[in-house]
């Protein structure tokens, strides 16, 4: 799949000690001659790390730089390959679309025992240096015979990037596997790396960003302590990307400059897969996966939803464009017709912590501006559910429109989409589409049930020449609650009221469902508002109407961020009171959303 990223706006200033920002290393090859001087005679030495990392580069310039060392990858330490597999394909299940999440398995799991023994009386004796390099290399086994640990970290998205290309090396193997199945990420060995990640946090020495071989930036764990402990206690900021794909549109021209893009259909503002670019004063920024900062999950997500989804970024944010400047018909700009699982239902199927519950706010709307939501009064659904099933999005459904109620958008508008609801995204309109993760990994849960027969992206030829999308039919018409267009009118336009007012600003919230785990509220103010996390809630911001904002700490009023028109940020719970300023003093909405006490 492609995917973009804008970095634009993107970073988080922080403040931090003079030994901290003096302990930076700073490119390559200064990483290289400090790994260098680490691995002293005797000395064993562990360079681990996260998917993708190109430890073979390093090694070579290690060897180059004439580090005299027995060099041990630790792919040797592995089970045999189709051991592993075998290992994996409970996790991987028969389901076309979804896995089986693994929640006990850890790396040393898949590694042949008596392999790691002898590598640890190797270890032990010390006769020689040893640096001991790839996946796994700081296992539990080891980690008392290591002298050194230095933990290796990529971003979730320029891994994806070799994954898609075939160029991914998986667990205990020295080569890409064309055959490796994203399914074995997402539901296998995302969990292993994830847990054994966890557990460096304690053990490593040094932590290194290694996205770019050629740009290695390494820092000592105290510092790197240091630094994720203030991130988090201020407004957070995430590299946004983007994806192409066939109902994408043409907003995104207007507002950002993306190279290589061409069409946008999802703009992912804020989730667990996401990055964040943290500028802590020593000239280079550091770039690292979100959930990183879950190392302090309590001062971000808040206390009680730590508890009950440890390890869980429960909220994610994009902005659906749909934004086309000649008229186009319904089956180019709309979304599939799809719903989303409740959390029962996604952890009996995918055993995932929380379900997928929804909402589309209209951030812009435009000449013919709709959404699709629920069925007619007077469809007839068991025609609908036999005609998806012939048509599997090979065939068209010609009168699939007297089915699939239509509705006018305006700006302001809030959609909510309890699971099991279906619907999609019309068109002619910009859509903030607020919405809980259901994965620690950040797996998507959007069951579809046609999509117009149509092709999808290319993104090489730059056309929509592709395969139409595969349908998850069993499971949409599983989960479908069937709710009818009255259903929708009397519950499910959600209209706002007005909780506080004041002569400087006023909030109003908007109704909602028992079954629905946030809120969504919205501010209005032209100089400044207030509001608070009652350090309980994680909350994203996203600004839909004015130029900037700057949110404030009103207890540390150094802690600041400013964010651009339809650019979000989440507030940790722990941020408390603060205050947002427009910075021109030009008339401002900005939209807060939160989960409510779980």
């Amino acid at each position: 799949m492609p995917l973009y990223e804008d970095k634009h706006n993107a970073e988080n200033r922080i403040k931090v000690s003079d030994k901290t920002v003096a302990s930076l290393v700073k490119g390559t090859g200064a990483v290289i001659r400090k790994i260098a001087a680490l691995a002293e005679e005797g000395k064993s030495v562990a360079l681990d790390g996260w998917y993708g990392v190109d430890f073979e580069s390093i090694i070579g310039k290690l060897k180059k730089a004439g580090v005299d060392a027995d060099f041990v990858n630790a792919r040797t330490l592995y089970l045999p390959i189709e051991t592993i597999k075998q290992r994996k394909q409970p996790n991987i299940t028969d389901d076309p679309g979804f896995g089986y999440v693994n929640d006990h398995t850890v790396i040393a799991d898949i590694m042949d025992a008596s392999e790691v023994a002898k590598l640890a009386r190797k270890l032990e004796q010390g006769s020689k240096t040893t640096i001991v390099y790839g996946y796994g290399a700081a296992c539990e086994a080891l980690c008392e015979q290591l002298d050194e640990i230095i933990y290796f970290d990529k971003t979730m998205q320029t891994m994806l990037w070799q994954l898609w290309d075939g160029k991914l090396i998986p667990f205990g193997m020295d080569v890409p596997d064309r055959d490796y199945n994203w399914k074995e990420y997402y539901y296998f060995d995302f969990h292993l790396l994830y847990r054994h990640k966890k557990a460096m946090y304690q053990k490593m020495g040094y932590y290194a960003e290694a996205i770019d071989p050629e740009d290695l930036k390494m820092i000592p764990r105290a510092a790197y302590d240091e630094i994720l402990s203030t991130v988090v206690k201020s407004p957070i900021k995430q590299v946004q990307i983007f994806q192409p794909g066939p109902w994408g549109a043409y907003r995104y021209r207007d507002l950002w400059e993306v190279p290589g893009l061409e069409c946008s259909a999802w703009n992912k503002m804020s989730g667990p897969e996401m990055s964040v670019l943290i500028d802590f004063g020593a000239g280079e920024l550091l770039n690292m996966p979100l959930l990183n900062l879950l190392q302090y999950n309590a001062e971000v997500t808040g206390k009680k939803t730590a508890e009950k989804y440890p390890d869980l970024f429960p909220l994610d944010i994009w902005l659906d464009d749909g934004y086309f400047p000649e008229p186009q018909p319904a089956e180019r700009i709309s979304m599939p017709i799809h719903n989303h699982p409740d959390s029962d239902y996604v952890k009996r199927h995918f055993n995932e912590p929380l379900g997928r519950y929804e909402t589309y706010y209209i951030a812009e709307a435009y000449e013919g501006a709709n959404t699709w939501m629920g069925y007619y009064d007077d469809a007839d659904l068991e025609a609908w559910e036999k005609k998806c099933y012939i048509s599997n999005n090979r065939t068209p459904i010609e009168d699939w429109k007297q089915y699939i109620c239509n509705w006018k958008s305006n700006v302001g508008d809030l959609y909510l989409i309890p699971p099991g609801t279906v619907h999609g995204h019309g068109g002619n309109q910009m859509v903030l589409e607020m919405d809980t993760s259901p994965a620690v990994a950040g797996t998507e849960y959007s069951f579809f049930q046609y999509d117009f027969a149509r092709n999808s992206w290319d993104d090489k030829t730059k056309t929509m020449t592709a395969k139409p999308l595969n349908m998850h039919l069993e499971h949409g018409f599983d989960n479908e609650r069937y709710r009818r267009e009255s259903y929708v009118q009397d519950h499910l336009r959600a209209r706002p009221e007005i909780v506080k007012w004041t002569k400087e600003y006023y909030v109003d919230k908007y109704s909602s469902l028992p079954e629905m785990p946030f809120d969504v509220e919205r501010l209005f103010f032209d100089k400044h508002a207030e509001h608070t996390t009652e350090n309980r809630f994680l909350q994203i911001l996203t600004l839909t109407v004015g130029h900037t904002v700057t949110i404030r700490s009103k207890k540390d009023p150094e802690k600041t961020s400013t964010i651009e028109r339809l650019q979000c940020i989440a507030i940790p719970a722990c941020f408390g009171d603060y205050d947002i300023v427009s910075d021109d003093g030009s008339a401002c909405t900005v939209v807060c959303f939160h989960l409510r006490d779980c």
